[in-house]
């Protein structure tokens, strides 16, 4: 049977991991997504290399998704919510500073490094925030507190599975135990990875309404 999320607790906090690269906190009703690079493709334009911009309209499209099913209090975005200062045309800032409106909730943006220097209203900015014992950040953070779990973006996780000679690769969640960091997927569309480490517990996206454990070899 087919699962479209897998849920697991941090100390007394139910945690949701989707297929649809997001994660949900449903007691604080908190949704996260990282990574999504808007502007990405007009920033590759720019510098001569051809791409669509298809796929900007269809992060939009998978956020709207997103947030009617779970209905959350607040959107955080872990960073990197555009790719460049540089690609932010006058349409793309009124999409993105409508969020709120549209989508009626908070928006709240947790700065990313591809952030730096973006200007944009009605969305609340921070460098870290925190929710009962989690951290949200951009980067992970070192923890002090081993009770306390770092829920970041920016390394683009993903996975090789192999299959009949095939070789195939998957974005996914990736846990670092040793470290308390859990890795959400990149969500924009537009977006590279990084294998993750052999020793992260990791689940893969298999498409965006089945998402699988990896076991341990």
């Amino acid at each position: 049977m087919k699962k479209s999320f897998y849920k697991f607790y941090w100390e007394d906090t139910l945690i949701e991991m989707l297929a649809s690269r997001a994660l949900f906190l449903p007691e604080t009703k908190e949704l996260l997504i990282c990574d999504i690079h808007l502007g990405k493709a007009e920033f590759f334009q720019q510098n001569g290399i051809p791409l669509t911009n298809n796929s900007d309209e269809n992060n939009f499209e998978r956020i709207k998704k997103i947030v009617k099913k779970y209905s959350p209090e607040k959107l955080i975005i872990l960073g990197d919510l555009f790719h460049s200062k540089f690609s932010i045309d006058k349409t793309l800032q009124k999409k993105v500073e409508d969020l709120p409106d549209l989508l009626k909730t908070n928006v709240e943006l947790i700065l990313g490094n591809h952030d730096v220097g973006c200007d944009i209203k009605n969305i609340k900015i921070f460098d870290i925030r925190k929710t009962k014992n989690i951290i949200f950040s951009h980067e992970p953070v070192y923890l002090a507190d081993k009770n306390t779990l770092n829920i970041c973006g920016h390394y683009h996780p993903k996975l090789y599975l192999k299959n009949s000679g095939d070789k195939l690769s998957f974005r996914c969640f990736a846990m670092d135990m040793n470290k308390n960091v859990l890795y959400l997927p990149a969500f924009g569309d537009l977006t590279g990875g990084y294998p993750c480490k052999n020793s992260f517990k990791k689940w893969a996206i298999v498409s965006e309404e089945e998402i699988i454990e990896i076991k341990s070899q």
